[in-house]
């Protein structure tokens, strides 16, 4: 696997991925999860990041320890929300590390935010569009989670507007990033989610193509990328990852190519 986006590290067995808009603040710590070096085992094979899987409980809990340790992050601080495709983003604090993980998760939550030092933030995936944030001046970050039904409803805005509105986050200062999902390769879909983006005024001449067979293909990417710069976020300040889930199958969960056999990714990210 190569990209020419992100950058791929290796420890040991385990390889994640990081930004280099992300990396370049030195603000955070942060990665972005792979199928690989974790404790998994069978269709979860085996660094399924999902306790809400089938998984063997202390196999996803030793998967977390490999991972955070690598990215430098502890277990101890990690946040996490159960993800129902939503536009909802809440913001969390000091008093709400080990949520999901020791303590009940928040529900019905597909973005968290926070400007608190050593508060990870989780997301999962296996397919969508992973959305990180970082405002080096008001010193906030946010993750969000924009699978199609969040892209409609443009959770990438709706964080944006709440960094804005909570935190005194100026869009132009939001470094961004885009993280491994489905690419517009392989993302087929059918008149009725056309329809709908066209009905939520959509440009789709720009994120859909038309096959022959009457269905589209709708580029998950580009879209996140439009909605985070008509929110005010300058283009050179967004990683878009060049790597697709579905493609990369050895190395990602791909929903749509293993479906519900599988673990799930994740996206962590905390301020140092």
């Amino acid at each position: 696997m190569e990209s020419k986006t992100v950058k791929i590290n290796k420890t040991g067995d385990l390889i994640y991925i990081t930004f280099p808009k992300l990396l370049a603040t030195g603000l955070v710590n942060h990665g972005f999860s792979t199928r690989l070096g974790g404790a998994s085992e069978g269709i979860y094979s085996s660094m399924n990041m999902s306790f809400n899987r089938g998984d063997r409980e202390d196999a996803v809990r030793e998967n977390y320890k490999r991972f955070c340790d690598a990215i430098g992050i502890s277990t101890d601080n990690l946040v996490f929300s159960k993800q129902t495709h939503t536009n909802n983003v809440l913001s969390v604090t000091e008093k709400d590390r080990g949520v999901g993980f020791i303590k009940p998760s928040f529900s019905d939550i597909d973005g968290l935010i926070t400007n608190s030092r050593k508060v990870a933030l989780v997301t999962q995936y296996a397919d969508c569009t992973p959305l990180l944030f970082c405002d080096p001046v008001k010193r906030v970050v946010a993750s969000s989670h924009s699978g199609w039904q969040g892209t409609l409803k443009r959770i990438g805005a709706v964080t944006v507007e709440k960094m804005v509105k909570e935190y005194g986050s100026k869009p132009e200062n939001i470094i961004a990033a885009i993280g491994p999902s489905i690419g517009k390769c392989c993302y087929e879909v059918d008149d009725r989610v056309f329809y709908e983006f066209k009905n939520a005024s959509f440009n789709t001449d720009g994120i859909f193509t038309k096959k022959e067979n009457g269905k589209y293909m709708l580029d998950l990417k580009e879209t996140n990328r439009i909605i985070l710069t008509e929110s005010g976020i300058k283009p050179s300040n967004i990683d878009v990852c060049d790597l697709c889930t579905f493609c990369n199958s050895d190395y990602f969960y791909s929903h749509r190519k293993m479906g519900v056999n599988r673990g799930n990714l994740a996206a962590v990210i905390e301020l140092i």
